[in-house]
């Protein structure tokens, strides 16, 4: 997948470039412009039962093929502002990809969901992370910049919830309480995500359940 990504951090555009005979995998929605010979088809691509695991995981339950016979190009952008990345996988691991944050992947990468229990409350989000596995590329979005980070065996990096936006499955995980509960009623910190390397981990510089808390205090909802 040959993406060029423009105006980021803040509102980044990744605008993909399909080759002659190719084409590129994108979340319902995503699709900003389309440039020369490009034709759209849309599916569950897997069925019924994938559609419905990627809708449980948060994004939509059908996809967008994009085609093109003599090549094009097809322009995609997040629904919330910030930044994109583009990450290699090369078929002898997973990604998990927190809801919300895939957008566009070669045809070769399939995109499923998977039960995490309690450990994968990220964001508010429920229990379910996105499972992207195969040989290729994809693109990730996120609320805010994004900063990725490769741990070494053994080594250790907290964050909280809210920001985080994908890892290998080779990185142990678990979810747990900031500190006492002093520190979560009083010092506005709720839970924490530790990783255990070796693998890569993706984060986000904003929340988007910050702005969410954020709306609510400005623009309360009342009861007519």
């Amino acid at each position: 997948m040959d993406v060029t990504i423009t105006a980021g951090p803040a509102f980044a555009m990744g605008t993909i470039t399909v080759p002659p005979g190719g084409s590129v995998r994108v979340e319902a929605g995503a699709m900003a412009m389309t440039r020369g010979d490009i034709t759209i088809e849309t599916s569950t691509r897997g069925g019924f039962m994938s559609g419905l695991k990627r809708s449980l995981g948060g994004e939509s339950f059908f996809v967008n093929d994009f085609h093109s016979g003599s090549g094009g190009q097809v322009g995609v952008a997040a629904t919330l502002p910030g930044d994109m990345a583009e990450v290699t996988l090369d078929g002898t691991g997973a990604l998990l990809v927190q809801s919300g944050s895939w957008i566009a992947s070669d045809p070769s990468i399939q995109v499923d969901s998977k039960w995490g229990g309690g450990k994968s409350f990220f964001s508010g989000e429920g229990l379910i992370l996105l499972r992207c596995t195969g040989a290729g590329e994809l693109l990730l979005a996120s609320y805010g910049a994004i900063q990725g980070f490769t741990l070494a065996a053994g080594e250790t990096l907290t964050l909280d919830t809210g920001h985080v936006v994908a890892f290998d499955d080779s990185v142990q995980f678990s979810v747990r309480k900031a500190g006492s509960w002093k520190s979560t009623i009083l010092g506005g910190e709720g839970l924490v995500t530790d990783f255990t390397g070796p693998g890569r981990v993706w984060l986000q510089t904003r929340s988007s359940n910050d702005l969410i808390d954020w709306i609510k205090r400005v623009n309360p909802q009342r009861n007519n």
